[in-house]
């Protein structure tokens, strides 16, 4: 399952995000993953969740962070979330190449791993093939 937080620099998508992984470090019993580009959130985020700062593996493009959400998952069956956080900065903004991400990170999770994704642009800018995960 897929879940987008759409909206503007600033508009509170990260701290939205900070606050559904914080509860769900009290509730969930499997693992819960957090990708993000730098280490921002170190100290925000329940100790429970796993944080992955992707500058780390020099990840750029959404190929490439396909492949190691991938790798993640196959690694660590007991993974239950993942929060990804910026996704546009990696993928150079691309809002069509997106899409096909979110398409090919739907078919991996399927119903097995609940995925959070913050997009920050408008909702009027979202293609449809964005536009059906929020």
């Amino acid at each position: 399952m897929i879940q987008l937080i759409v909206g503007g620099k600033g508009s509170g998508k990260t701290k939205k995000m900070i606050d559904m992984i914080n509860e769900s470090a009290k509730t969930t019993p499997g693992n819960i993953v957090c990708i993000e580009k730098s280490m921002k959130l170190t100290y925000d985020i329940n100790y429970k969740a796993r944080l992955i700062d992707v500058d780390e593996y020099s990840i750029s493009g959404y190929d490439m962070l396909y492949g190691f959400i991938a790798g993640i998952l196959a690694g660590n069956y007991d993974i239950v979330e993942v929060y990804l956080d910026g996704v546009l900065k990696l993928g150079n903004h691309d809002l069509e190449g997106l899409g096909k991400l979110l398409g090919e990170l739907e078919a991996l999770v399927k119903e097995n791993v609940k995925m959070v994704v913050t997009v920050s642009a408008d909702m009027e800018m979202l293609p449809d093939s964005v536009r059906k995960y929020v």
